[in-house]
């Protein structure tokens, strides 16, 4: 009698719980960290360009070494840094966020010694490398957007009733987004 208690208690706590959304709660999580694990990918794929392209342009511009120590020092930090696709908290994604921005901003002043070498600019190796660079950053900002509407999804429907109280119970946290930079809501301002 007890077994058979067991077993339907066992069976009929899987019917509630199939139905009350936590294999969606479990589907949608796991939508989330594959997303991040895209936007982790083509960020290394920026990362590993880095080398090739700084080697490059040292050949032409062998006296710029200081440029050339910060976009190194900037892209080790951006590969040290990684967040657990169960941790995604806004702490975390900023941290994130500010290591890659910061190789961003060494690429951007590497590209400006670039225009004092008119050689450089027209060496096809280097022209290649700074495509996929550049294509690089438009998987960046694709995948980014990906993770951010699986992580809405996944957001929205743990707050949902009463899928919530399933998300409580088995620990569903929100995850974070990523967001702009401070000041990048004003344009550049450009001088000539």
């Amino acid at each position: 009698m007890k077994k058979s208690l067991l077993i339907i208690t066992v069976v009929v706590t899987g019917f509630l719980f199939s139905g009350c959304g936590y294999n969606t709660m479990v589907s949608m999580d796991e939508a989330v960290s594959s997303a991040w694990a895209q936007v982790e990918n083509v960020y290394q794929r920026r990362a590993d360009l880095i080398p090739n392209l700084v080697e490059t342009v040292k050949g032409y511009a062998e006296h710029e070494q200081e440029t050339f120590t910060r976009v190194i020092e900037a892209r080790a930090k951006a590969t040290s840094m990684t967040v657990d696709p169960a941790n995604l908290t806004p702490e975390a994604l900023q941290q994130f966020q500010e290591a890659q921005q910061g190789l961003t901003s060494a690429l951007n002043r590497l590209m400006v010694v670039v225009e004092q070498y008119p050689d450089l600019k027209a060496n096809q190796n280097f022209l290649d490398l700074q495509a996929q660079l550049e294509g690089t950053e438009n998987r960046i900002t694709v995948e980014r957007m990906k993770f951010n509407e699986a992580t809405q999804g996944y957001n929205a429907y743990i707050r949902r009733f009463p899928e919530l109280i399933i998300a409580k119970i088995f620990g569903f946290k929100r995850k974070a987004y990523f967001e702009a930079q401070p000041g990048a809501e004003k344009a550049p301002e450009v001088k000539f």
